[in-house]
């Protein structure tokens, strides 16, 4: 999963920022109209962060990105979220996670008891991409995709998978509301990836307190 936040570009005043008086308009899309905005996502996607200069990680390709997508297009349950005004400004998309409990495959330590009967409940929902074009008011933009594709579902509780060593994303997903859990393989043996989750809501913030675990010096993707 490579969700993109909107950090790390140097950009001009005006050059498709989004004003204060600016209205964004919040539409679900079907996994067809997904389809017919493959490529604005594409775009959205290269848009969405430049890597900071000497960060040792190399988020995967436009091509990578579109072939995910297109993987994720072929499954019914997919749903998107996107955030547009004149252009296409964000996005949020994903998939139920399974009752089962599959998601969590490879978690390491015990899984928190609040996630796990939210999982059982189908209370969980699984964000495999956000991405957020930058301008000033991108962190309350993404709190609105999420909040909205979670919503549409009746879920309490979003799931998403982060690499270890993609600290920007990391770092943007807890100004964005995400809490961290944990680390998880998958497929076991594989690169470690971070599990932040994303409450919704007072009550399940309430049941997740003293149960969020953050790696190092107490930010995301600390050492």
């Amino acid at each position: 999963m490579k969700a993109e936040p909107g950090r790390g570009q140097t950009r001009k005043p005006g050059d498709g920022e989004l004003s204060a008086m600016t209205p964004v308009r919040l539409r679900r899309l079907s996994r067809w109209l997904v389809e017919d905005l493959r490529e604005d996502l594409a775009g959205l996607y290269v848009g969405s962060r430049a890597t900071p200069p000497g960060d040792p990680y190399r988020r995967p390709s436009r091509q990578n990105f579109v072939d995910r997508l297109i993987v994720d297009m072929r499954r019914p349950e997919l749903a998107m979220v996107i955030a547009e005004t004149d252009r296409l400004m964000g996005c949020a998309f994903g998939l139920p996670v399974q009752c089962d409990g599959s998601w969590w495959l490879g978690f390491e330590g015990t899984l928190p008891r609040s996630v796990g009967q939210l999982t059982v409940s189908g209370n969980v929902f699984a964000f495999t991409g956000i991405l957020i074009r930058p301008h000033p008011q991108d962190r309350g933009l993404a709190r609105q995709v999420q909040e909205r594709l979670l919503t549409g579902h009746q879920a309490m509780l979003g799931a998403t998978l982060v690499d270890r060593a993609d600290r920007p994303t990391l770092a943007a997903f807890r100004s964005w509301g995400w809490l961290d859990i944990g680390e998880l393989r998958r497929p076991l043996g594989a690169a470690t990836l971070r599990a932040p989750v994303f409450p919704l809501g007072e009550r399940t913030t309430v049941r997740l307190e003293g149960l969020v675990t953050m790696p190092g010096d107490g930010g995301p993707g600390g050492a």
